[in-house]
């Protein structure tokens, strides 16, 4: 990625991962971060919880 659209933030903010900032290509989050913890993360929208996966064979699955 160019060096100039892709600009690293300085550490986790708290309570959260690692990110990337990219002006064309919005908030980047790197999986390896995501599931440090486990293989499932929790994800809230719009009242709804939705499950993101991490499979044995390193495929991502978001059910709800």
């Amino acid at each position: 990625m160019n060096a100039m659209l892709r600009k690293e933030s300085s550490g986790a903010p708290p309570g959260g991962a690692p990110v990337e900032n990219s002006s064309s290509a919005g908030l980047t989050l790197h999986s390896r971060e995501l599931f440090r913890q486990g293989a499932v993360v929790q994800i809230r929208h719009q009242g709804q919880t939705y499950q993101l996966r991490l499979t044995r064979q390193d495929k991502l699955i978001l059910t709800k």
